[in-house]
């Protein structure tokens, strides 16, 4: 009796390691197929930190919207604004973004050397971790990018998710946070 249990254990337990492994693979398979790519617009309802900035504001002078897209549709969102100082409002990022992209017009057309991350969401399971590298290895590659720097909310989730990715805080604002990752 003893002999045949022992080795039904041991084929029930090496069965349920591939049914955990495979699941796992299912869950974060669509990571390894993601691209990051520039987007028109957002369903600003959709954006669980600044639902109030409409996509005019999102794209307007020095600011973009990335999302991560996977078999045609958008599983994780990331909005921008390019500066050259780090902004401690939304009222402050706009007119630092417009500025340095107007002084930007004038001189090589690169825009602003802080790229300044005021939102991001995630639809699905590991998306936000994964826009978060993706816009990293951009900057890295851009010749007039130097800092990436956060306007997070004064939030406890904020401040986890952006010390859980290696990001460091810099300054605590009024009614915003802003962290720095490090990109050389």
């Amino acid at each position: 009796m003893k002999k045949t249990f022992k080795p039904r254990l041991k084929a029930r337990l090496r069965k349920n390691r591939q049914v955990l492994n495979k699941n796992i693979d299912n869950f974060f398979g669509w990571v390894k197929g993601a691209k990051l790519v520039e987007l028109k617009e957002c369903n600003v309802e959709e954006d669980p930190v600044r639902p109030e900035l409409d996509n005019e504001f999102r794209t307007g002078y020095g600011r973009k919207i990335y999302g991560v897209e996977y078999q045609g549709e958008i599983h994780a969102v990331m909005c921008f604004a390019y500066t050259n100082e780090i902004p401690k409002s939304v009222d402050e990022l706009e007119k630092l973004s417009t500025d340095a992209f107007l002084q930007s017009a004038m001189r090589d057309q690169s825009g602003g050397q802080i790229a300044i991350a005021y939102t991001v969401w995630s639809k699905k399971k590991g998306g936000g971790k994964l826009i978060v590298k993706e816009v990293f290895k951009k900057i890295k590659k851009s010749n007039h990018l130097n800092r990436l720097i956060t306007l997070s909310p004064l939030t406890e989730m904020a401040t986890d998710f952006h010390t859980r990715n290696g990001a460091k805080l810099i300054q605590i604002n009024e009614t915003t946070q802003n962290f720095e990752y490090n990109v050389l």
